[in-house]
């Protein structure tokens, strides 16, 4: 598949894991290299959205719109295989997470014309991103003291978990049950 496959595709807004510098990256990279995705640029979500974090410091978005942060990410054009792939790693049928449409805004900078400022221009587009399964989201989110993050930084990946390091005896559902039944700290 090439570019033409990719730009037939859909747009993802990636905000955790998936971003570049981060633990899931290395997928993302794995369908660029097999013509799969390209990067298209930094984004925000149009609307404010929390972002939070679970279990093992697992970031989720909540489709609670009005809430939390205009959140920053990074939109990529995949394919549908890649979709696919991302679907698998994300746990949409096994109700970790559910992938639905959102609207962000493309970062960008205009080049300055003849004298101007480079000033930022933005530009919305609709995507799709991973939320957190409606499920858990609501205890997700009052675990949190609803309070969400504008990004997912090093900062707030401190002591992420890689799935592999985590119990393999427990499901990772019942791992974000145990984590909304437990007291804040």
């Amino acid at each position: 598949m090439g570019a033409d496959a990719v730009m037939e595709g859909h747009l993802v807004f990636t905000y955790g894991t998936l971003k570049r510098g981060f633990s899931n990256h290395c997928l993302i990279q794995d369908l660029v290299r097999a013509g799969d995705a390209a990067f298209v640029g930094a984004a925000r979500t149009s609307a404010r959205l929390p972002l939070v974090c679970g279990p093992y410091r697992v970031p989720f978005l909540l489709n609670f719109p009005g809430a939390g942060e205009r959140v920053l990410g990074e939109l990529y054009a995949v394919s549908p295989r890649a979709l696919a792939r991302m679907d698998e790693l994300e746990g949409t049928r096994r109700g970790h997470y559910e992938r639905l449409p959102i609207s962000v805004v493309l970062l960008g900078e205009s080049d300055g014309a003849k004298g101007e400022e480079a000033r930022e221009v933005e530009v919305e587009v609709e995507a799709e991103a991973y939320y957190a399964h409606q499920s858990y989201a609501g205890e997700l989110w009052r675990r949190n003291g609803e309070r969400g993050y504008k990004v997912y930084s090093e900062k707030e990946a401190m002591g992420y978990v890689k799935r592999k390091d985590r119990p393999q005896d427990i499901t990772f559902l019942d791992q974000i049950r145990l984590f909304v039944a437990s007291p804040q700290s």
